[in-house]
C-alpha cells in the first residue's frame, strides 16, 4: 500500500514539475519549436559533414547552423526588412491619400453594374463596405505608425529569439542522436512505437517545411514578377504577401492576383488584367497544384484533403507555426491509430 501511494506521489510530481517546466519555456516555444525543425531538417548535412571531417561533433553543428545561416536566416531577414519598408511605403500613401480603397470600389461598381445588385441580394450594403474599407485603410495607416514607435524593442526581442533558436539549434544538431535515444528510454510506450512515432516526426516536419517553403517561395517569386511585369506598384510586398498566404493551400495566392485582376478590368486595363488572370491561373495555380502534393502530400504520406485542413487548422490555432504543427497533428493522430489497428484489435479476447 505504501508502495502505491509512494510510486502515485512520485508521478504526479514528476507531471506537476513537467508542467511547471513547459510553463517556464513558453515563451521561448517559437524558438525551441524551430529550433527543432532545423535540426531535423539539417541532420542529414550533418551527417554528411561528420562522414567526411571525421568523429568531430562539434565542428560539424557549427558548419552546418552556419550553413543554415547562409541560406536561410539572412535571406529571411533581408526579404522582411524590404517587405517591412515597402508595406510602411505603402501605408504612407493610404494616409496621403495617394491610394484610395473607397474610390478603387467606388471604379469596381462603376465597371461592374450587376455587382450592386448581386450584393444586394446576398444583404451586402456596398456604401457600408466601401466606408469600412477607407475606415480601415486609415487605422491601418494610425496602427503602423505606432508600431513603429516600438520597433527598437520589437526588433531586439526578434534578435533575441533569433539567437536563442541558432544557439538551440546548435546543440541539437550536435546531440541530437543521444537526445532522441534518451527520449526513447524515458517514455513509457514502447522502444518500437516510439522510435516510429519520432521517425514520422522527422519524415512530417522536414517534409512540410521545406515543401511548403519551396512552394512559397516560387509562387511569391512569380506573382512578383508578374506584377513587376505588369507595372503594379509595390510587387516585392505583394509577391512576400503572396507568399505569405500561399501556406494555405488551393486558394493562397489567388487571394492577392485575383482582387488585383479584377480591379485592373474595372479600371479598363483588359489586357493586363487578363495577362494576370492567365498567369495566376496557369502558372501560380500550376505551382501549387504540381508542387505540394510531390513535395508536401506525398512525403508526408497524407491525402490531399487531409494536408489542407490540417494546415488551414492549424494556422488559424497557432499561426505561422501551425502550417507545420497541422500536418504533423495529422501525420501523428494516423500513426497512433495505425498501432492501435494493428497491436490492439488483433489480439485475441482475454
Amino acid at each position: 500500500m505504501r508502495e502505491k501511494l509512494e510510486q502515485r506521489s512520485f508521478l504526479f510530481m514528476l507531471l506537476l514539475v513537467s508542467l511547471l517546466f513547459g510553463l517556464i519555456l513558453k515563451p521561448f516555444w517559437g524558438a525551441i519549436f524551430w529550433a527543432c525543425a532545423i535540426s531535423v531538417i539539417f541532420y542529414p548535412l550533418q551527417h554528411r559533414i561528420l562522414c567526411r571531417i571525421g568523429p568531430k561533433p562539434n565542428r560539424a553543428a557549427l558548419l552546418t547552423l552556419l550553413f543554415c545561416v547562409v541560406i536561410v536566416v539572412f535571406p529571411v531577414l533581408l526579404i522582411a526588412t524590404s517587405f517591412v519598408q515597402e508595406g510602411l511605403s505603402f501605408y504612407q500613401r493610404i494616409d496621403r491619400g495617394e491610394i484610395n480603397p473607397g474610390r478603387v470600389l467606388e471604379q469596381i461598381r462603376t465597371a461592374f453594374p450587376l455587382l450592386p445588385e448581386l450584393l444586394e441580394r446576398l444583404g451586402i450594403d456596398l456604401d457600408s463596405v466601401r466606408q469600412r474599407l477607407s475606415d480601415a485603410a486609415v487605422a491601418g495607416s494610425k496602427l503602423l505608425a505606432e508600431k513603429a514607435l516600438t520597433a527598437g524593442q520589437s526588433t531586439f526581442g526578434f534578435i533575441i529569439n533569433v539567437a536563442l533558436m541558432l544557439y538551440l539549434t546548435f546543440f541539437l544538431l550536435r546531440d541530437g542522436h543521444q537526445l532522441t535515444e534518451l527520449m526513447v528510454k524515458a517514455l513509457p510506450l514502447g522502444d518500437e512505437r516510439e522510435r516510429k512515432l519520432f521517425s514520422k516526426f522527422s519524415e512530417v516536419t522536414r517534409a512540410t517545411v521545406k515543401g511548403n517553403i519551396l512552394v512559397a517561395m516560387v509562387q511569391g517569386a512569380l506573382g512578383g514578377f508578374i506584377f513587376w511585369a505588369l507595372d503594379i506598384p509595390g510587387p516585392l510586398l505583394w509577391g512576400v504577401v503572396m507568399a505569405f498566404l500561399s501556406l494555405i493551400p488551393a486558394v493562397g495566392a489567388g487571394l492577392v492576383w485575383l482582387p488585383v485582376a479584377i480591379y485592373l478590368y474595372a479600371t479598363g486595363a483588359w489586357v493586363a488584367g487578363t495577362v494576370l488572370v492567365a498567369f495566376g491561373a496557369l502558372v501560380i495555380g500550376l505551382a501549387d497544384n504540381v508542387l505540394r502534393p510531390l513535395l508536401v502530400g506525398r512525403d508526408t504520406k497524407l491525402p490531399d484533403y487531409v494536408v489542407l485542413f490540417s494546415t488551414l487548422g492549424g494556422l488559424s490555432l497557432m499561426g505561422i507555426n501551425g502550417f507545420v504543427i497541422g500536418p504533423l497533428v495529422a501525420a501523428l493522430f494516423m500513426v497512433f491509430w495505425d498501432i492501435f489497428m494493428r497491436e490492439f484489435n488483433n489480439q485475441p479476447p482475454e
